[in-house]
């Protein structure tokens, strides 16, 4: 269950768009292949831009801790060398991969990996009935604990990326499909919720028999 890899990325922010000037913080990146979580990049970062109060009461970000991380055109390129072509994921993924296409713009970079999941959409699709899918209250409900501190990058991403395993899993059992690939996520993402249970039984009726 998702042999291929993935990988699940968490931003901490100034605020909620890179189109009004706001910059990244932090940044934690976790790659996920064969159904655990084998790498990961974390990263602070420095963007030159102050920390608004709210954001550091929201995360514990401080500005003095970004004023001493690694500048962003350090970090930006490591991190699109850890992603190289793998498949993302994030959890309200849109948010998430617009900074990194504005961080990256800025360093006349492109990312380039294979396709994006939204953790959260896939969330309402597979189970449409739960009342929140809220990081924590998602996490909650599925029985995935923080084990950092949440609206912290590499906490928030632990649990998102269980999040994503649990629904790997669940497939996996609930259709009797054997891969559950980045692939296969992507086009659940794109259906509603009413039509994911047809095209998994689909696409398990299609699969080579064992």
């Amino acid at each position: 269950m998702l042999t291929k890899s993935i990988v699940m990325l968490d931003f901490e922010t100034t605020g909620l768009s890179p189109d009004m000037g706001d910059r990244i913080t932090e940044v934690a990146a976790l790659r996920i292949a064969d159904g655990v979580i084998v790498d990961r990049f974390v990263s602070l970062v420095n963007c030159g831009v102050r920390i608004p109060s709210f954001i550091t009461g929201l995360t514990g970000i401080t500005q003095a801790m970004v004023d001493g991380a690694p500048p962003a055109r350090d970090v930006v390129p490591q991190l699109l060398a850890f992603i190289g072509t793998d498949a993302l994921s994030a959890h309200n993924a849109s948010f998430d991969e617009k900074f990194l296409r504005a961080e990256s713009g800025r360093l006349a970079m492109t990312p380039a990996h294979g396709g994006t999941v939204c953790s959260l959409k896939l969330s309402r699709r597979v189970f449409p009935h739960f009342g929140s899918y809220k990081l924590g209250q998602l996490g909650s409900r599925l029985g995935i604990a923080f084990r950092g501190t949440a609206h912290r990058a590499e906490a928030d991403a632990e649990v998102a990326a269980e999040v994503l395993l649990h629904i790997g899993r669940h497939i996996a059992s609930a259709y009797g499909i054997r891969e559950v690939d980045p692939a296969l996520l992507v086009s659940v993402n794109r259906l509603a919720a009413a039509k994911v249970p047809a095209f998994l039984q689909k696409h398990s009726s299609q699969a080579a028999p064992v």
